[in-house]
């Protein structure tokens, strides 16, 4: 009964955890969410996320692709690692680049458009 108290612990500190967000930041679905509207305005020439989303998408595609730089039948660990690289890099970039298109759609909110006059 101990194990499962502790995990039942674990599994509600991280449930809070993705919910609430890390240090007052946005929360897991908050970004997730912004993911599409990131795209949108990427694509559209409003956000210049261009080139991180490429990167992105290479990462991933890497990730899900069953061709891959060492395979991990013959290398067993080392195979994975290099897994564990790309998702771990995608996660931090993906937590990242949420963060900054976020904090951009507040400051874009606030901008008044217009002309400037010389």
């Amino acid at each position: 009964m101990g194990k499962t108290l502790k995990r039942g612990a674990a599994f509600t500190a991280l449930a809070r955890a993705l919910t609430s967000g890390a240090r007052g930041g946005p929360s897991l679905g908050a970004r997730l969410a912004a993911l599409p509207r990131m795209i949108r305005a990427t694509t559209r020439g409003e956000y210049d996320g261009g080139l991180r989303l490429a990167l992105m998408t290479a990462a991933t595609a890497y990730i899900v692709s069953p061709i891959d730089l060492l395979p991990e039948i013959p290398l067993a660990v080392f195979g994975l690692a290099d897994d564990a690289v790309m998702v771990t890099w995608l996660a931090g970039a993906v937590l990242a680049e949420t963060e900054r298109f976020l904090e951009w759609e507040v400051r874009r909110a606030s901008v008044i458009p217009g002309h400037v006059v010389p």
